[in-house]
């Protein structure tokens, strides 16, 4: 096992609840406003005051500090802070597939809805709820490869990734599918040929003139890899817009950006899997996977991260402020008058 620290939450989705922590302040900090608007009515601030010489305001405002501190400590306890402190690897039956996705800039077009990257973003997470025991990898391209998540059994590393695929993920844009290929091609677990329960899903537009990424297909088959493909965008093309703006060539025309679905259908055919046209209505994930599920199974070495949950000390420390909270009295102690503690200036 080699050391592999990085920082992660089990329930993020709970992080959210954060935001009444802020809300509770202003709450009280609106009745506080409302208790002194109403005294006024009685008197005069100095002479209510000493009617009431054990009324302490700023051990309310400590008391409910602490509170929402330890609210803030339960919520977070609540999504599970851990650390990954060991790199491990299982054997598991399954497959592995290597999803190597096109995060250029025509991946921003709209012709498949909300965009071309976005629906590649949510068709992926929906693809990870059905899948059970293979690993899966990304790798994400443009004018150059970049390996977003080497291949994991672990789908919620998977998830978290997702967000980052995206054009600014990588600097040169372009599209340089073959170095993709080969990228992807180096990530899996196992090397053999024998081992035929690898396959790679690209997802791409195609919209590059690349030779190379035809003989890198024939090479992963000889190695006994699938390649599956998916076309997203309209075979006719349609103008480019980023941030809802058009983008003009050097010549001032609309940049038009199309799917090049014969690159994409030599690379499937070459690689002895399948191509699928993505649409609006279906993505082309299902028929991708209906196809994987013809593939023979095999003993992979997968890797995983191994964690450390830390919440306990969280919930600790919540419960230590809200034990020293409820210590405190809202009203100062007779017996402590000579004690100013917690008193503002203006108060002693």
């Amino acid at each position: 096992m080699e050391i592999f620290d990085i920082y992660d939450w089990g329930c993020a989705e709970w992080l959210w609840l954060l935001l009444v922590c802020p809300v509770v302040l202003v709450i009280y900090w609106a009745l506080t406003r409302l208790r002194r608007y109403k005294l006024r009515k009685f008197g005069e601030p100095e002479t209510i005051g000493e009617l009431m010489p054990n009324y302490s305001s700023g051990r309310g405002w400590l008391k409910v500090s602490l509170f929402v501190a330890a609210l803030a400590l339960l919520v977070i306890a609540l999504a599970r802070p851990r650390i990954g402190s060991k790199l491990a690897t299982t054997e598991v039956e399954g497959r592995e597939v290597m999803l190597v996705v096109d995060v250029s800039n025509s991946m921003l077009a709209d012709d498949v809805k909300p965009s071309r990257i976005a629906r590649t973003q949510y068709s992926i997470e929906q693809m990870l709820k059905v899948m059970k025991g293979d690993g899966i990898g990304i790798v994400a391209f443009a004018e150059e490869p970049r390996v977003v998540l080497p291949v994991r059994a672990d789908y919620r590393s998977v998830a978290s990734k997702l967000k980052s695929l995206t054009p600014t993920l990588i600097e040169n844009q372009g599209t340089n599918l073959g170095a993709a290929i080969e990228a992807a091609a180096l990530n899996f677990s196992s090397a053999s040929a024998a081992n035929k329960s690898r396959v790679m899903i690209i997802i791409s537009d195609g919209e590059a003139h690349d030779s190379a990424a035809v003989a890198a297909a024939e090479r992963c088959a000889e190695s006994g890899i699938m390649i599956c493909a998916i076309g997203i965008g309209n075979p006719a093309g349609v103008p480019l817009t980023i941030n809802g703006e058009f983008i003009e060539d050097e010549e001032g025309n609309y940049v038009v950006t199309k799917l090049n679905e014969e690159l994409l259908q030599e690379i499937a055919s070459v690689g002895n899997g399948a191509y699928v046209r993505s649409s609006n209505e279906e993505f082309g994930l299902n028929t991708i996977l209906a196809r994987l599920d013809e593939m023979e199974t095999s003993t992979i070495g997968i890797k995983y991260v191994e964690y450390k949950e830390y919440f306990q000390w969280f919930v600790g420390a919540a419960l230590l402020l809200l034990a020293i909270e409820a210590l405190i009295l809202p009203r100062r102690n007779p017996r402590l008058k000579g004690i100013h503690l917690f008193d503002r200036e203006e108060n002693k």
